[in-house]
């Protein structure tokens, strides 16, 4: 069963951020070039919310909200999920399932280490049922 701590080995520590006073049109633009769906907002190095592409649509774009003139701060989500190092994928997928969210922070020592998604999280698990299937596959056939 793979770890946080495995998960951050292979896919990086990067971790992507604003402010809170940041305009919701910078941070779209942050996020555009850093290819990713969601930034952790951060004050003083300490993680304060979380603003995703969802965030986005539902409160400001259905909310008639201009994104030059919207703070990160008035729209991000405020109640973050967070997991340790020692968290297994499969832990990480039933939070999310269940918070419904898409992004967990890593804290160690409640220090910010690193963020994984729903599409790493995914594919850990892809990755894990495809080597247990050609392990059965082997021990089956009697191959190595």
């Amino acid at each position: 069963m793979k770890t946080v701590r495995q998960l951050l080995q292979t896919k990086g520590h990067d971790v992507w951020g604003v402010a809170p006073d940041t305009s919701v049109f910078d941070a779209l633009e942050v996020m555009a070039g850093k290819n990713v769906g969601a930034l952790l907002v951060l004050e003083a190095d300490a993680l304060v919310g979380v603003f995703s592409e969802r965030d986005y649509a539902r409160k400001v774009i259905l909310k008639g909200k201009a994104s030059k003139h919207t703070l990160v701060r008035e729209i991000m989500s405020h109640r973050v999920v967070c997991v340790s190092l020692e968290h297994s994928v499969e832990e990480c997928m039933a939070l999310m399932t269940d918070k419904r969210v898409r992004h967990l922070p890593v804290l160690e020592e409640q220090k910010l280490v690193g963020v994984i998604s729903i599409g790493d999280v995914v594919k850990a698990i892809i990755s894990e049922q495809e080597f247990m299937i050609e392990q059965l596959e082997n021990y089956i056939t009697g191959t190595r």
